[in-house]
């Protein structure tokens, strides 16, 4: 089984990358599994799951205030979930957005066979990773009906499916960031997640609320790149950077000439004058 396991793994991730570039066949095992970009659509805030204490929430919960990743796994995989999970949580720690107060993370499972106590263990597992405040009211583990499940994948352009001969879901990786009014603005290929690349996200979907100057600067310069899943550099809007930063420069520099200048013909003058 865990040979399988990696094997499973494996073709997965070789989907991702299919899907992305088109350039090789995608392994029998993935038809139909696919991540279509629902850029700018809504996320159906309206539907309800339970979360990790077993209290029934619609999604709106944790929306309308601040940017949201959201992620879709389920608590039972033992391969690609896990790791997808472990690189979100290490590279949000890395970053020094506040959980909770600035962000808030969505793990849905697709499992409707996962149940609230599994989520909660799944919960107290990646709060010893996260190891920083806000963990708690910042990361949210749901568990729902496939009804649910169905329209919330769909809306946002996840499609997996069941394998019977190897007992497990066959899925890719990926994490989404919506805006605090639910509308999805990046998605992140994959298992690894940059988090300069989710900072920026973050930032960007709050509209500038949250972040600092340097974050802005850095939005600038860098472009989002959907059909890669990242931020790529915007040469362009580096060299008007750059232009400017010259131009500054270079007044500075006539200025302080132009001062050492004047200085010099004050001291003639006033010399002259003692002389006369």
């Amino acid at each position: 089984m865990r040979r399988s396991n990696v094997l499973v793994s494996a073709w997965i991730l070789t989907s991702c990358a299919s899907f992305l570039t088109g350039q090789y066949a995608r392994p029998t095992l993935t038809k139909g599994v696919n991540i279509e970009q629902r850029l700018n659509a809504p996320v159906p805030l309206d539907l309800v799951f339970h979360d990790e204490h077993g209290q029934m929430v619609p999604l709106r919960t944790y929306f309308g205030e601040k940017p949201v990743v959201l992620q879709l796994v389920y608590y039972k995989c033992s391969s690609l979930c896990p790791m997808s999970l472990r690189e979100t949580v290490g590279s949000l720690r890395r970053i020094p957005l506040k959980a909770g107060t600035d962000y808030n993370v969505i793990a849905v499972s697709f499992d409707p066979n996962d149940t609230p106590a599994v989520a909660l263990e799944k919960k107290a597992e990646y709060a010893k990773q996260f190891d920083r405040a806000g963990f708690d009211s910042g990361f949210h583990f749901l568990t729902g009906s496939q009804d649910s499940i169905s329209r919330l994948t769909s809306a946002v352009g996840f499609r997996y499916r069941w394998d019977e001969q190897t007992r497990q879901f066959v899925h890719a990786g990926a994490i989404m960031v919506a805006t605090p009014e639910g509308k999805l603005s990046r998605y992140f290929y994959g298992i690894q997640y940059a988090p300069a690349d989710l900072r920026m996200a973050l930032v960007e979907a709050s509209q500038h609320k949250i972040g600092s100057p340097v974050d802005y600067v850095l939005l600038f310069c860098f472009h989002y790149d959907a059909t890669q899943g990242k931020y790529t550099l915007v040469i362009v809007n580096l060299l008007k950077i750059a232009g400017s930063l010259t131009v500054l420069l270079l007044g500075g520099l006539i200025y302080l000439l132009m001062r050492s200048d004047k200085k010099k013909v004050e001291m003639a003058w006033k010399e002259e004058q003692h002389v006369g």
